[in-house]
C-alpha cells in the first residue's frame, strides 16, 4: 500500500510540473494588465510603455497599460497583489514599494508575502543637493556645517514617509546631524524651495534636479549610486566621501502576485530582459536620462527584502510613519 500510495504522488507531482510547464509554454492565452499605481508620465510609466511592444510581439497578445492611482500607490498594488496568479495581471512600480511597508503598519497587503519579483528594470541614483548660496562644495564640508548649526538647516523631501525623507534620515543618523523635515507636494515644490532657499538640502533624482544645477542655483555635492554616473561624471559618491556602501537609489521593476507558477515568472523575466537588451529600446531609455538594469527575478526578490529592512530600521529609529 506504502509503495502504491508513493507512486501515486510521483505521479501527481509529475502531472504538476507537466501541467505548470504547459501553462507558460501557452501564456499568455488572454491580453496581459500592467497596473501602474501612478498617474501617466511617471518613469514606471515611461518604463512599462517602453518594454511594451517587444512584449506584444513576442507573446501575440496585448499588454495594457493601465494607471490605476491612489493612496500613495496603495490602490494600484494592492489590486494586483490580489489578482488572480495566472500572470495576466502584472505591476510596474518604483521603490517606493519599499518603502511603503517600512512608514506604514496598515497595508493592506504584504509586499514580501503577496507579491512576486518577476524582473528588475533599471535604477537611477539620487542626488545630494544644497542651495547655492550654502558655502558646502562636499558632503563632509555640508555635514561640518550642520554640525556648526544643530537644527538650522532645513531639507525638503517630495512628502512625508517617502524614499527621499528616509534617505535624508538615514544619511543624518550616520553622519550625526540634525536636520529639520519640511515636506512638499512632489518634485517640483521641493526642488524650488532648495533653490529659493526655503531649504538647505534636498535629495531627489537628476531629471528634475539638471536645469537647476545647469542654471547654478542648486548644486550637487554628491551622489547615491555606489559608483559615479556617467551624467554626473565629477558628482563623488556619498560611499566615497566617508560612508563606505551607502547606497541611494530608486529603481522601476515588474511584480506579479505570488502565487504566480515560476515558469510563468521566468518566462517574463527572460522576455523583460531581452527586451532591455534590444539596442532601440536601450536607445529610448537613455534619451530618458536612463540607464536599463536587467537581473534574475532571484536577485530582484532578494533587492526588495534587504531594502524593506533598511528602511524599516531607519523608520523606527527616526520615528517616521504614514501620515
Amino acid at each position: 500500500m506504502r509503495a502504491v500510495t508513493i507512486k501515486l504522488l510521483l505521479f501527481a507531482g509529475a502531472v504538476a510540473v507537466v501541467a505548470t510547464g504547459a501553462l507558460a509554454q501557452s501564456y499568455p492565452i488572454q491580453p496581459v494588465r500592467i497596473v501602474i499605481p501612478q498617474g501617466p508620465g511617471g518613469i514606471n510609466d515611461i518604463a512599462a510603455r517602453l518594454i511594451q511592444p517587444h512584449l506584444e510581439r513576442t507573446f501575440k497578445q496585448p499588454f495594457l497599460v493601465e494607471n490605476r492611482t491612489g493612496g500613495a500607490g496603495i490602490v494600484g498594488t494592492d489590486s494586483v497583489a490580489k489578482a488572480a496568479p495566472d500572470g495576466h495581471t502584472l505591476l510596474v512600480v518604483a521603490g517606493s514599494l519599499t518603502a511603503l511597508p517600512a512608514t506604514n503598519p496598515k497595508l493592506p497587503y504584504d509586499t514580501e508575502r503577496d507579491l512576486a519579483a518577476v524582473a528588475l528594470i533599471l535604477k537611477y541614483p539620487f542626488l545630494f543637493m544644497v542651495n547655492s548660496d550654502i558655502p558646502a562644495k562636499t558632503l563632509p564640508e555640508f555635514i561640518a556645517l550642520a554640525k556648526q548649526n544643530p537644527g538650522k538647516f532645513n531639507y525638503s523631501t517630495t512628502g512625508p514617509a517617502g524614499l527621499n525623507h528616509l534617505i535624508t534620515e538615514r544619511l543624518s543618523q550616520l553622519a550625526g546631524i540634525k536636520l529639520q523635515h519640511v515636506p512638499y507636494r512632489g518634485g517640483q515644490p521641493a526642488m524650488m524651495a532648495l533653490v529659493k532657499g526655503d531649504v538647505q538640502l534636498l535629495v531627489l533624482s537628476g531629471t528634475i534636479a539638471m536645469p537647476h544645477l545647469q542654471a547654478g542655483t542648486a548644486r550637487a555635492i554628491a551622489i547615491g549610486g555606489l559608483a559615479r554616473d556617467k551624467q554626473f561624471p565629477d558628482v563623488p559618491t556619498v560611499a566615497e566621501q566617508g560612508f563606505p556602501g551607502f547606497e541611494a537609489v530608486s529603481w522601476v521593476g515588474m511584480m506579479a502576485p505570488a502565487a504566480t507558477p515560476r515558469p510563468v515568472i521566468e518566462r517574463l523575466n527572460a522576455e523583460v530582459n531581452q527586451a532591455l537588451r534590444d539596442p532601440d529600446t536601450i536607445d529610448k531609455f537613455a534619451k530618458q536620462g536612463i540607464d536599463v538594469a536587467p537581473s534574475s527575478s532571484e536577485d530582484f526578490q532578494r533587492m526588495i527584502g534587504m531594502e524593506v529592512r533598511n528602511w524599516t530600521d531607519v523608520a523606527r529609529h527616526a520615528n517616521i510613519t504614514a501620515q
